[in-house]
Parts: C-alpha cells; sequence; structure tokens
C-alpha cells in the first residue's frame, strides 16, 4: 500500500489555505476531498488542482458511522495504487482521520493545516486555556475551561449538546454561537443556552463558544472545583482553621465519614449517600492538598496507585488473565495482593490485615483468610476471653453478615426504642412494655 498524506484545509474560507497546504497538493498526483462543498474546494479547481471527493459517498450511507467506515476503506483503495493526498478541513478533529490512523497506521501522515477553531477563537476573544471538540463527541464538560464545540451541522445535534451542557452551565447563561459561514472572519450571537437548538441553520462551520464559568456561578461542580476550593481555603488568604490542619487531625474524620457513609448505604437514602461520600472526597481531597504542600504526596500519587492497583488486580480484562466468575475475580485479587506485598506465608498474609481496623472486622477478616487457607480456627474460636465473641462472629460470617454492621444496627435499635419510649411518655401515652 502507498502513502497517504492527510492535510487539513482549515475552516473553509480560501483565506485559511496555509501555503504548505497549497504546495502539498498542488505536487500531489492523486487528491481526495472528503466533501467539495467548501469555499476551499472551489478556490483548489480554480487554480487548477484536480480532485476527487467522498460527497456522493456521504450521500448513499444510512448514517454518519457507516459512512466513516466506507470513507476510510475508499481513501484505502485508492492509497493501494498510488500516493493519496487526503484533504479534510480538520484532521484534528476528522472522525475518518481516526479510522485511517487506527487501520493503516504505519501509512498515513499528518501535514499542517489551520485548525477550524482558529477564527471562531479569535472573534470569541478567547484565552487559553480552552477546550475545543466536535458536537458529535461532547462530553460532560470541565467548566474550569473554556469550551469551543465545533462542526454543529444539525439541530438535533445542537439539542443534544444542549441537554449534556445545561445541568452544568444552567439554562439562562449566555453563550457565543456561530451561524454557518465560510468567511474568513467570523461573526457570532449571543443567545440563552436554551436557545442553542433553536437558531435558523446548522452545518459543519456552525459552532457553539461557552466562555469559563466562575467557580460560585457553576450549577454543578467536579473534582478540580473542589481542588481548586481547598487551594483557596488553605492559601495565603484562607480559612485559618483549614490552613493549621495536618495529615494527623484530619485522620479521625475519615474514619467518622467513612462509617456515616455506611450507615447511609444500609439506610438506602441515596441522596444521603452522596451527601456522604462527599465527605469522604473531601478528606482525599484535603489530605492530597496538606501532601503536596508538604511534600509527601499529592493528588496524581493518590490516583496513579489507585489506577494502578485496578489494573493489576483486574488481569481478566487489562492482562492476560482469565476469570469467569465473581468467586474467581476475588481468588484472583487476593493471589496477586499476596504477591505485591510479598506475603509468601499464611501468617504473613494474615499479619498483614490491618490492626488499624475494629476489631470485629479485623477478626472476621482473619477468620476468613484463615479459613480460605484451609486453617482449623478452633483454637481461636475456644479462647478463654473471646472466644463466645469469636464463635458468635464465625456464625454470622459463615451467614454472610458482617458482625461489625449487625452490632451497628442492634444498637441504633436500641437507641431509637429508647427515643420512642422517651416521646411515648411525654405525650402521657403508656410507653410500650420491654
Amino acid at each position: 500500500m502507498h502513502r497517504i498524506t492527510i492535510v487539513s484545509l482549515g475552516p473553509g474560507a480560501r483565506e485559511h489555505l496555509t501555503l504548505g497546504v497549497l504546495e502539498t497538493l498542488e505536487k500531489a498526483r492523486h487528491v481526495v476531498l472528503r466533501t467539495g462543498e467548501t469555499e476551499a474546494a472551489r478556490a483548489l479547481a480554480e487554480r487548477g488542482i484536480a480532485f476527487d471527493t467522498l460527497d456522493d459517498l456521504h450521500e448513499d450511507c444510512e448514517d454518519f458511522d457507516a459512512f466513516v467506515e466506507e470513507a476510510a476503506e475508499a481513501v484505502i483503495h485508492r492509497a493501494r495504487r498510488a500516493n493519496v493526498v487526503y484533504a479534510v478541513l480538520d484532521a484534528a478533529s476528522d472522525e475518518t482521520v481516526d479510522s485511517l490512523l487506527k487501520k493503516c497506521p504505519e501509512n498515513v501522515t499528518v501535514s499542517g493545516g489551520l485548525p477550524i477553531s482558529a477564527p471562531l477563537l479569535q472573534a470569541a476573544g478567547a484565552r487559553l486555556p480552552v477546550r475545543v471538540c466536535t458536537a458529535t463527541s461532547l462530553s460532560v464538560p470541565q467548566t474550569q475551561d473554556g469550551l469551543l464545540i465545533v462542526e454543529m451541522n444539525t439541530r438535533m445535534l445542537a439539542g443534544e449538546c444542549k441537554l449534556k451542557l445545561a445541568p452544568w452551565y444552567g439554562d439562562e447563561t449566555d453563550i457565543l454561537f456561530f451561524p454557518p459561514s465560510e468567511k474568513a472572519q467570523r461573526a457570532y450571537v449571543r443567545i440563552p443556552l436554551c436557545e442553542l437548538d433553536r437558531q435558523k441553520k446548522y452545518d459543519h462551520t456552525a459552532a457553539a463558544y461557552l466562555p469559563a464559568l466562575p467557580l460560585t456561578q457553576r450549577k454543578r461542580h467536579d473534582l478540580w472545583d473542589l481542588v481548586r476550593i481547598l487551594g483557596i481555603l488553605r492559601g495565603e488568604n484562607g480559612c485559618p482553621w483549614d490552613r493549621e490542619q495536618t495529615h494527623a487531625t484530619l485522620s479521625r474524620y475519615l474514619i467518622e465519614e467513612a462509617h456515616e457513609t455506611a450507615l447511609a448505604v444500609r439506610e438506602e437514602d441515596w441522596e444521603h449517600v452522596a451527601e456522604e461520600l462527599g465527605d469522604v472526597l473531601l478528606q482525599v481531597a484535603f489530605q492530597a492538598d496538606i501532601g503536596a504542600q508538604y511534600g509527601t504526596f499529592d493528588l496524581s500519587d493518590v490516583t496513579t496507585g489507585i489506577c494502578r492497583k485496578m489494573m493489576q488486580r483486574h488481569t481478566h480484562i487489562f492482562g492476560g488473565g482469565h476469570a469467569d466468575t465473581a468467586e474467581e475475580v476475588s481468588q484472583n485479587w487476593e493471589r496477586m495482593k499476596q504477591l505485591l506485598r510479598g506475603n509468601t506465608t499464611i501468617a504473613s498474609a494474615l499479619m498483614d490485615v490491618s490492626d488499624g481496623l475494629p476489631a470485629l472486622l479485623r477478626a472476621e477478616k482473619v477468620l476468613k483468610k484463615a479459613k480460605n487457607a484451609g486453617l482449623d480456627t478452633q483454637m481461636l474460636l475456644q479462647d478463654e476471653s473471646a472466644g463466645a465473641l469469636l464463635r458468635a462472629l464465625e456464625e454470622m460470617r459463615a451467614q454472610g453478615k458482617c458482625a461489625e454492621e449487625e452490632v451497628h444496627d442492634a444498637v441504633l435499635r436500641f437507641i431509637r426504642q429508647v427515643e420512642k419510649d422517651e416521646n411515648a411518655a411525654n405525650s402521657g401515652e403508656n410507653p410500650p412494655k420491654a
């Protein structure tokens, strides 16, 4: 197969054709344009540059995904006979280019050209950093940065973008909409986000720009907002309490928040669960911010460590391992954990169960590991001081119950019964008999 050189024609106007792209096209023996329906394509024809287009293919395909596949195959078919220069508006955002790079990366070279975002960002007066994406590739936005959405081809696509953006920006947030145009100088209209899919026309040149939102004006927030808030609170003019915290002073709060989260889950109060998980996340981000200040660790150390662990412990997904059932996954996880920690004996594996856990939970984990290793646990269950308790613990474990949660729930039931009795007594009713 011969070479495929990909060039970007730019936003569409003939003024956006770069000298390097023109020279490449003039020297090429075989030129293919994704579309000939642009001012740039007409400028090439005026210069006497012969080319084929994929416009007919676009009309024949049932949907966009089919077109992307067929377009890539059409370019590859031509490259089997001779070198090909394939011209698109913007190679960085073109899905057919992505397909070619996946199918034959060793035969594809991406050359120069002006990105379609350039005149739009200039007209909007945008300042970096700005996220640029196509309307089809828009994901949940990071509202810390400006956002430019290009190739808003249809009203339906504009509506889909609006639905994704509204929860984060709000329906009434002002945005800049760029109506279809191939002019070198782009004009925009300022509209509320709710009107993004109510404009007169849409095509591949239509776009929308959303400036970065101030922290206090965002409708929703992500992890990086939390990191920024902590940076403000622990900064030079921040909160005195937040600034004086250390790894040690915060450690007890993580335990408290984890227990409160577990309680909310047991109660199936999902709004409360989300709130409590936010408190847990705060403790993680808080510790990481302190770590970054003192050089112990930072948030990227935390995320890198857990991501590596998840991939290492799921070799059946990310490697060459095999597991068909949840039980096999658990066994592989435990085996890999012990291997990575260097535990070569049963005793070392049992000792590895953290003594920072609550006593019941640690006992439960040790009993489970001992049973899985085929050990006789009678010596532990017959212990003079805690044998009865441990036997009850083992019985609950065998029934699939968590002793820590069972004891917690029992205490909670007692407290609520006391509350009920007191309320009955205060209202003049006879409290229920115990």
